[in-house]
C-alpha cells in the first residue's frame, strides 16, 4: 500500500492515512501470513497481526514497538506551523470545505502498523483476526473496552456505519481503496466481518484494518457531506480542544484514553497538546520559529536550511536541526499537467513543456546543491523502471503494443535528455513544431487555428514562485506565454475540484507496497471524480490495466515488475513535470524533545516523541545548556 502516515493527517490535495494495525490475542496464537497457499480451515485461527509478506515482526504478547521509549514522561506542549491560509472544516473525510491540520488524529482504527516494518499491521481497536484462506472474508473482535470521547462504547455497528459513510459519502478516496469490499456486516456486537468481492488483492484484509471508525450514535442525525467546525468525537488518543476558525486548533490528550496501555500505544501519544498555528506565508511562520512562537519546524526549502538556522538560539545550542533519512520511495512531487485542457492533449506538447524545466541550474543557484532530480513515480526503489523493459517487462506490455508508443519498448526512458539548456529547449522547439505550433510575431501559435499557446500555473504558496518563474522563462524563449496566479487555500482546493487549472504542484507518495491507492491515482474511475488525486484526468485503458495487475500481485517479485511496468508507461505518457527529492526528511526543534533514535525504518513517528521535563525547563528559563 501507498502513503505512509496517512491517518492522522488532513484529507484535500495532502490527504494521507497511516498504516495501522492488532495486538495481543488469546494466548498461544499465532501471526498469520497472507499467502496463497495457505491451508483450506473452515475454522481460521484468531491471530495478533497481519504482514503483507511473510510473517509479523513482533510476537503474540509483544509489549511494544521496538523504537519507543515505553518509559517516556507524558505532558507538554508542540506547536507547529500549518502553512496555506486556514480551514473551515472540523470534518477530514469530505469533499467539501478546508479540513483542519491534524484533525484525523481524534480517530481510532481498527489495525495499527508498525513504522518498522514494512506493511504490518497488530491490534488497535481489535484483539483478534479471523483471515479466511481462501481470503474472501475477515473477521476482527473488537475490544470491548473500546469506547468513544464521549464515553460511549465502540461497537460492530460503529464499524459496519463507518464503512458505508464513507465509502458513500467520503472522499473519493475511500471508494477506490476500498472498492474490492463487497459488504460489512455485524455478526454481534463485538465482531464485523467484511466480505471481499474479489480475492486477487493481497493487501486488501489488511487496508480494511485501516478504517478510520466514527460514532454513528453521533453523526446518524447530522450531515456528514457539510463542512463544520463542531468538536466531533472519536475514539482517539486525542480530542479536539480549541477550534480557532482559520487561526489554529488544539488537540489534547485524552487523559483516560481506554487503549493508552495497549502493546501498539506504549510509548506514544506522550504529548499534552498539540497545537496548529495556521500562517499564511511560510516566511512568517520561519519568522515564528525563530521567535520561539513554535517548536518544531519541518524544513521544506534547501536554502534555508543550509544557510538560514545562524540566529542566537542555535548557536546557543536551544535550537536543534535533525536529518532523518526516508525509509519510503522518494514522494513525487511535480508540475502537473490538466488533461482536460485542448492544449495539453499532445504528448509531444507536454514533453516539449517538461524540457524547460532546468533543474540543474534550479540546484546551483537556489537549492545548494542539496536535491536530487525526481526520475521515477516509484523513485529511490527496487520498484523505479531503468533503462530498457526486461523481459518480464515485455510480457506484460506486450499485449498493449498497439496502444503504447514504441518509444515504451525500445528508447531509454523520459527525462534521459541533454543536460544543457540550449540542447533541450532545441529538442523542445522540434517537438512543439511537429505538434502543429509555428513562430509567429515572437509567440508560439497553433498553425491552424492561430490561437497562442498559453498556460497558467496555480499555485497557493507563494514560495514555489520562484521554482515556476525560471520554468517560465525558459518557456518564453519558445515563445510560449506562461502566467502564475497565487490564490488562497479555500479558492484554490475550488478551483481543483472544479479542474478550472492548466498546471498546478502536486504530489503522489508511495510506499514500499503500493496497491488499491494506485486506483485513485491514475485510474480512468477517478479522472472526473472532484478532489480524487488523479488531478490530471488520466483515462488510459493500459494503466487501467496495469493498475489491476498491480493490486493482484502474489509476490514481491511480481509486485516490482508491475510497478516497473506502471512507472515506464506513466513516464512516456508525460502527464507530470518531476520535480526533485531530498531523500531525507529535515526537521528543526527547540530543545524540549526527546524522540526515538534511532527512528523506525520506514518513516518518522511523531507520536513517539516526548516533551523532557527539565529540558523544558532550562529552555524556559533561557539556559543555552538546554
Amino acid at each position: 500500500m501507498s502513503l505512509p502516515s496517512r491517518r492522522r493527517t488532513a484529507t484535500s490535495f495532502t490527504a494521507l492515512l497511516a498504516l495501522y494495525a492488532l495486538a495481543a490475542p488469546p494466548a498461544g496464537a499465532q501471526a498469520l501470513s497472507i499467502s496463497n497457499s495457505a491451508p483450506r480451515s473452515d475454522a481460521p485461527a484468531t491471530v495478533h497481526g497481519l504482514a503483507l509478506y511473510g510473517e509479523p515482526e513482533l510476537p503474540a504478547g509483544f509489549d511494544h514497538f521496538p523504537y519507543v521509549n515505553p518509559e517516556a514522561p507524558k505532558g507538554g506542549e508542540l506547536t507547529q506551523a500549518a502553512v496555506g491560509g486556514s480551514f473551515d472544516s472540523t470534518n477530514p473525510f469530505i469533499i467539501r470545505g478546508t479540513p483542519a491540520a491534524g484533525v484525523s488524529r481524534i480517530y481510532d482504527t481498527l489495525l495499527e502498523g508498525n513504522p518498522d516494518e514494512p506493511f504490518s499491521l497488530y491490534g488497535l481497536l481489535a484483539q483478534g483476526i479471523r483471515l479466511d484462506p481462501e481470503r474472501e472474508w475477515i473477521e476482527f473482535d473488537l475490544r470491548p473496552e473500546a469506547r468513544f470521547h464521549d464515553g460511549e462504547p465502540l461497537t460492530a455497528d460503529d464499524v459496519v456505519f463507518s464503512f458505508e459513510l464513507l465509502t458513500e459519502q467520503g472522499n473519493p478516496f475511500y471508494g477506490a481503496y476500498y472498492a474490492d469490499v463487497e459488504s460489512a456486516t455485524a455478526l454481534d456486537e463485538d465482531t464485523v466481518r467484511f466480505t471481499f468481492a474479489s480475492t486477487h488483492s493481497r493487501e486488501l484484509p489488511l487496508i480494511v484494518g485501516q478504517l478510520p471508525i466514527l460514532p454513528e450514535h453521533y453523526w446518524a442525525s447530522r450531515d456528514f457531506t457539510s463542512p463544520t467546525l463542531e468538536a466531533h468525537p472519536g475514539s482517539g488518543p486525542y480530542r479536539i480542544a480549541e477550534v480557532d476558525p482559520g487561526r489554529r486548533i488544539v488537540y489534547e490528550r485524552v487523559a483516560d484514553y481506554w487503549g493508552q496501555d495497549l502493546a501498539v500505544n506504549r510509548g506514544r501519544h506522550n504529548i499534552d497538546r498539540l497545537v496548529h498555528d495556521y500562517y499564511r506565508d511560510r516566511d512568517i511562520a520561519w519568522e515564528a520559529f525563530k521567535a520561539g512562537v513554535l517548536d518544531y519546524r519541518i524544513d521544506a526549502r534547501a536554502a534555508t536550511w543550509a544557510t538560514g538556522y545562524d540566529f542566537p538560539a542555535v548557536e546557543a545550542g536551544r535550537v536543534k536541526k535533525l536529518s532523518i533519512p526516508d525509509g519510503q520511495p522518494a514522494r513525487m512531487q511535480a508540475f502537473i499537467f490538466n488533461l482536460r485542457q485542448e492544449t495539453f492533449q499532445d504528448p509531444r506538447v507536454r514533453e516539449a513543456l517538461a524540457l524547460t524545466f532546468d533543474f540543474p541550474w534550479l540546484n546551483a543557484n537556489i537549492f545548494y546543491d542539496a536535491y536530487r532530480r525526481t526520475r521515477s513515480f516509484f523513485q529511490n526503489s527496487e520498484m523505479a523502471a531503468t533503462g530498457l523493459p526486461s523481459e518480464a517487462e515485455l510480457e506484460i506490455l506486450g499485449p498493449w503494443r498497439d496502444q503504447l508508443p514504441e518509444d515504451v519498448f525500445d528508447e531509454p526512458l523520459p527525462m534521459d535528455h541533454p543536460q544543457a539548456l540550449r540542447e533541450r529547449l532545441r529538442l523542445a522547439l522540434t517537438l512543439l513544431r511537429e505538434a502543429g505550433f509555428e513562430v509567429r510575431d515572437g509567440g508560439l501559435t497553433d498553425a491552424e487555428t492561430g490561437e497562442p499557446l498559453t498556460l497558467e500555473v496555480l499555485l497557493y504558496d507563494s514560495g514555489l514562485e520562484r521554482v515556476v518563474q525560471p520554468m517560465l522563462r525558459n518557456m518564453a524563449r519558445l515563445g510560449i506565454k506562461g502566467t502564475i496566479r497565487i490564490v488562497d487555500i479555500n479558492q484554490y482546493l475550488n478551483r481543483l475540484r472544479g479542474f478550472d487549472f492548466d498546471m498546478v504542484v502536486g504530489q503522489f507518495p508511495q510506499s514500499n507496497n503500493p496497491g488499491n491507492e494506485q486506483r485513485e491515482f491514475w485510474t480512468s474511475d477517478y479522472a472526473d471524480v472532484p478532489q480524487s488525486r488523479n488531478l490530471m484526468g488520466l483515462a488510459d485503458p493500459v494503466v487501467d490495466d496495469l493498475v489491476e495487475q498491480l493490486i493482484r500481485a502474489d509476490s514481491r517479485e511480481t509486485l516490482h515488475t508491475l510497478t516497473r511496468a506502471l512507472d515506464r508507461v506513466l513516464r512516456h505518457r508525460f502527464i507530470v513535470i518531476p520535480h526533485y527529492h531530498s531523500g531525507e526528511t529535515r526537521v528543526a526543534v527547540w530543545d524540549k524533545f526527546g524522540w526515538p533514535d534511532p527512528s523506525p525504518r520506514y518513516g518518522r513517528d511523531l507520536d513517539a516523541w516526548w516533551v523532557d521535563p527539565e529540558r523544558a525547563a532550562r529552555l524556559e528559563q533561557g539556559d543555552p545548556r538546554s
